[in-house]
Order: structure tokens, then sequence, then C-alpha cells
């Protein structure tokens, strides 16, 4: 009989212990995933510009992409609930980007910081981005002699990428173009894209950067 009861306490034990080692794994995985949750918001407000998920898996340091999507999702339906000024959208192509909501664009734009170009150079780009790719030729005959020092400008920047085709050069812009202005990578999906926002604005010529205004238009109407 007392056995049969130093068997039972001791499996009562046991089982407790099970039970605050299971407990204090799962306070860790809460932990940690919000940890890596806090630490997504960071890289999404400090690059102010959509990132794919090979970038968020390196900032988080994790392999995979799915968990790493899954967390941005968590992420986006707690900005979500929060219902302030910002949210998280993902856009078509799989990148996330946090964001002022459209409706206070317009109040605070005179805030934002100075334009990452000015306007001549950012008309070359924009005529590149929706021709591209193209010869350096074609811009120049198409924007004037001024459109040389433009690219040069761009290919420092990195916004355009310059290959020797003959004696000509060609012309096309960069991740880093598509990331920073919101855009897909994909250049039949971005001509569609640059179509629709030089419609709305009714020239064609892209904004100093994106607002949150054209980036609802472009995903409104896919």
């Amino acid at each position: 009989m007392g056995r049969c009861l130093g068997l039972t306490l001791a499996a009562s034990v046991e089982n407790q212990t099970d039970r605050e080692k299971r407990e204090e794994k799962r306070r860790a995985a809460r932990n940690d995933a919000d940890a890596k949750l806090r630490l997504l918001e960071a890289a999404l407000y400090v690059a102010g510009r959509p990132l794919d998920l090979k970038t968020l898996c390196k900032i988080l340091g994790s392999r995979s992409e799915r968990r790493v999507q899954k967390l941005a999702r968590v992420l986006m339906k707690e900005y979500a609930r929060r219902n302030t000024a910002l949210e998280i959208i993902e856009l078509e192509d799989g990148r996330f980007v946090l964001q002022l909501k459209t409706e206070y664009v317009d109040r605070v734009r005179r805030l934002a910081i100075r334009p990452l170009l000015t306007d001549g150079p950012l008309r070359t780009l924009s005529y590149i981005a929706y021709k591209q790719p193209i010869t350096q030729k074609q811009v120049v005959e198409a924007r004037g002699r001024h459109a040389y020092s433009h690219i040069k400008e761009l290919v420092e920047m990195g916004l355009v990428t310059r290959e020797k085709s003959g004696r000509d050069m060609i012309l096309k812009t960069t991740d880093y173009f598509a990331d920073y202005f919101g855009l897909s990578r994909n250049i039949q999906v971005m001509k569609r894209q640059l179509k629709k926002i030089f419609e709305r604005r009714g020239e064609e010529t892209l904004p100093a950067k994106l607002g949150e205004e054209d980036l609802a238009n472009i995903q409104n109407q896919e």
C-alpha cells in the first residue's frame, strides 16, 4: 500500500514537473515570437519601403519564408486591430510595407523629407521605367541632352543599370528602384502599375516618392 502511494506521489510530481517544463517552453516560444514581431515592425518602419520575404528572413535570422510571412500577416492584423493612422499592406508580389493610411496623406504631406530626386532626373527616370528596356540614345532623343547627366546620376544612385550594347547602352531600372517606389520587380507588372499612376496624375511622371494614395490606387485596381 505504502509503495503504491509512493509511486503515485512520484508520478504526480513528475507530471507536474513535465507540465511546468511544457509551460516554460510555451512562454519561451511566445516571447520569441513577440520579439520577432517587434523586430519585423522595426525593419518595416526603418526601411520606409516594401521589403520582400528574403530580406525579412535575413533580419529575423530565419530560413523559413513561410514562417516569416505568417509573422508578417500576424503583425498586419495587429495593426488593423489598433485602428491607428498606420497600416501594414501585403503587396501582390509578396512584399510587405508599413505605411500611412490614405486619408492622412494630404494633411501631413508637407512634413515629408526632401525628395530623392529633383524634377528633371525624376522625369527621365519615369520615362526609362515605363519604356524599358530602352537605349540611352532613345532616352536622350525624348528627354534632351540634359538626360546624359540625369542617367549618370540615376546609375550612381543605383536606380538604373546601364549595359553596353554595340555602340549604345541599354537602360533598365533596378530592384532598388522598384522597392523604393513600392512597385513590382516584374517589369510588365510594373509598367501596368505606372500606367495607372500616370493616368491618375494626368502626366507621365512619378511623384518624388509614391505616396500611400498611389499605392492604394494600384492595389485597388489590380
